[in-house]
């Protein structure tokens, strides 16, 4: 399990952040901060449960570039992922520059929120495989997979926003057919197995033959672990 420090100083934005959380398999909440220097306190006396920092920019008693500049000073390389309404390009490359590893900026929704919190995910599970003398490709995976997904060209006729649902019921439910999405989602089978096929030739699902019953064997898709979901802005 990550541990993961909640830092910001609105409360319901607190929440907000807690319940998204939950919602994801492997983070855990170890502490929240609404302020500066109780996120420094909270890092430096838990640094061993803490190994992620959910941060906002601006607080009433110091800002994140502050609690970065006083934990790298410190010696603390917990990794950080900056949450925050502030889009000033200075306050960006200072912020790369003390090592944060994602810039998310409010609003956004629970979709974006756990593509960037499941990319750190495998960011981690590579770091954890390439320990001792990573190789050229190994590093190039690592670094890669903190990267926002590029975009996906779709093929004439198939909707993003129909993909994102899609992608969600797999995810969700898999291994699942056609005719089960279909009638989840209120569509066709044949529409539903063009958007399962397009995620099959994507790489973020795969798909295997379920046998048990009448008649020939009936396709099933399952997610492809370690995949980011396909998005509305995914085309």
């Amino acid at each position: 399990m990550i541990g993961v420090l909640l830092v910001d100083d609105d409360a319901l934005t607190l929440e907000l952040h807690r319940d998204y959380l939950a919602r994801l398999d492997g983070f855990r909440t170890v502490a929240e901060c609404t302020g500066a220097r109780a996120a420094i306190d909270a890092v430096l006396s838990r640094r061993d449960e803490i190994d992620l920092v959910l941060l906002d920019v601006t607080m009433p008693d110091g800002t994140g570039l502050d609690v970065l500049r006083h934990l790298r000073a410190r010696g603390v390389a917990v990794d950080v992922i900056a949450i925050t309404g502030v889009r000033d390009a200075d306050v960006v490359r200072q912020m790369v520059s003390l090592g944060v590893a994602q810039y998310l900026v409010k609003p956004f929704t629970f979709a974006v929120f756990r593509e960037r919190l499941e990319q750190y995910g495998e960011f981690r599970r590579r770091a954890d495989q390439a320990a001792g003398a990573p190789t050229q490709a190994e590093i190039d995976a690592l670094l890669g997979a903190l990267r926002p997904s590029v975009p996906v060209a779709l093929p004439k006729g198939l909707s993003p926003e129909t993909l994102a649902r899609i992608s969600d019921e797999v995810r969700a439910r898999g291994p699942i057919s056609a005719a089960e999405a279909a009638e989840r989602l209120g569509m066709s089978r044949v529409a539903a197995r063009r958007y399962l096929e397009h995620l099959v030739a994507q790489g973020r699902a795969e798909r295997a033959a379920r046998y048990g019953t009448r008649g020939r064997p009936e396709s099933e898709y399952a997610w492809v672990h370690g995949v980011g979901r396909l998005t509305p802005t995914d085309a």
